[in-house]
């Protein structure tokens, strides 16, 4: 077992190529300096670039040629895809205190690369390129005792060493929620667990998301709510990972900031539309792809989602074309008062939260106007006629099914004008 080291400056990057199940060293990432003002530098391998198989990191970036491809701020978008957000380095800050480790102050951005030994996505990280440490979800413990451990980590709480490591499985995937990387019925899962600070059923809420959205005929993943230790716990099936017998194969992916050239300071900047763009350029069925993109931004519209930043959406990349990943992370958001904003801008009123700013650039979706407006009756019409029967399932208390509905969910602010 590989000993966790704070204040690393450089890492070697490991991928598995498309179809492949044992990964390849494809270069190195190396921290320029420290502090606030970190930058990067990745070089590729000699012998990745010489590989017939060998695909760039990204489509419009990293291109397959020696030297140095220098970030001009932080790491490169997709290798800062890899990295944990607020829970992983939550749990990571966790153990190092509960280790009496070095201060939080000393971590850098590779440190939180080399935390995980088990990942999302194709990528992994860490200092040897001679073998690759990769544990796998069936070597973590059962989900009632990673409840407790997370639950553990919430409140600063004592912890064995060993569950506090294994709650490193859930460190690569992104958010703020306590979750984990699991196997659950022989398949691989993420496991998101309700939080101490939660004000509303925040996991019922995502599940019940997730099955409104399977019924407006959106593409999600395989989702399972269950009661663990007495709190709730959404099962989310990993789209990432392809499993035959023994064998995991993996899909390399990257977030739609990643695909913008956008970092987190510009994240406020990100907008449906562009992203459309993109996935003409570069996607794989581009009409349809720009079509399910915009049945996606209308579906959070109408459910009240505002949670849709671009770190919220991702594309597969094989070498080849682009294609939207599931959708993930969706999430009916209870709210007050009038008018919302999405997070990504929506169209020529901005990120205003309405069908008719919807509307306003379907035609940069592919979709004429009566396309468009299909498109939202149909998703309403769904919407209305399923949501006593989503809500029941999901097992939402009765009052706040009421209170949603017209509130956040097919909300008159949205409604308005169209």
């Amino acid at each position: 077992m590989m000993i966790f080291r704070p204040g690393q400056r450089e890492t070697a990057v490991w991928i598995h190529l498309p179809g492949q199940a044992e990964p390849v060293v494809c270069g190195r990432v190396a921290l320029r300096q420290l502090g606030p003002n970190a930058a990067s530098d990745y070089v590729y391998g000699r012998s990745y670039l010489a590989r017939s198989d060998a695909i760039p990191l990204l489509p419009h970036d990293l291109p397959l040629e020696r030297g140095v491809h220098a970030a001009r701020r932080g790491l490169h978008g997709v290798l800062r895809d890899a990295a944990p957000d607020a829970w992983g380095r939550r749990v990571l800050l966790y153990r190092l205190r509960m280790s009496e480790s070095r201060a939080d102050s000393e971590l850098t951005e590779i440190d939180y690369l080399q935390a995980a030994r088990q990942r999302v996505g194709a990528l992994h990280f860490q200092p040897g390129v001679d073998r690759l440490e990769i544990n796998e979800p069936m070597d973590t413990p059962d989900l009632e005792t990673l409840a407790r451990a997370a639950r553990a980590v919430e409140t600063q709480a004592p912890l064995d060493p060993e569950l506090a490591a294994a709650l490193l499985h859930g460190t690569s995937i992104g958010g703020a929620r306590p979750k984990v990387l699991v196997c659950h019925n022989a398949k691989p899962c993420i496991a998101k667990f309700s939080s101490t600070t939660d004000q509303h059923p925040m996991v019922r809420l995502e599940a019940l998301a997730l099955d409104l959205a399977r019924r407006c005929g959106l593409e999600v993943p395989g989702h399972e709510r269950l009661d663990v230790a007495g709190r709730d716990a959404l099962l989310v099936e990993r789209f990432d990972v392809d499993t035959t017998g023994e064998h995991h194969t993996r899909h390399h992916f990257f977030s739609a900031l990643t695909a913008l050239k956008l970092d987190e300071m510009e994240a406020r900047y990100a907008s449906y539309v562009d992203l459309a763009d993109y996935l003409r350029r570069f996607g794989a069925s581009p009409v349809e792809q720009c079509h399910e993109l915009f049945s996606r931004m209308v579906f959070n519209i109408l459910i009240g989602n505002t949670d849709d930043h671009a770190r919220n959406h991702a594309l597969f990349w094989g070498g080849d074309t682009v294609r939207l990943t599931p959708a993930y992370d969706l999430c009916v958001m209870p709210r007050v008062g009038g008018e919302s904003t999405q997070a990504m801008e929506v169209g020529s009123e901005g990120k205003r939260s309405s069908l008719s700013n919807a509307l306003s650039k379907c035609g940069r979706f592919g979709l004429d106007r009566l396309q468009a407006e299909t498109i939202c009756r149909d998703m309403i019409d769904t919407i209305t006629d399923t949501w006593a029967d989503a809500a029941s399932h999901a097992e939402l208390p009765t009052a706040l099914s009421r209170h949603l509905m017209r509130r956040s969910v097919l909300a008159e602010s949205v409604l308005v004008d169209f």
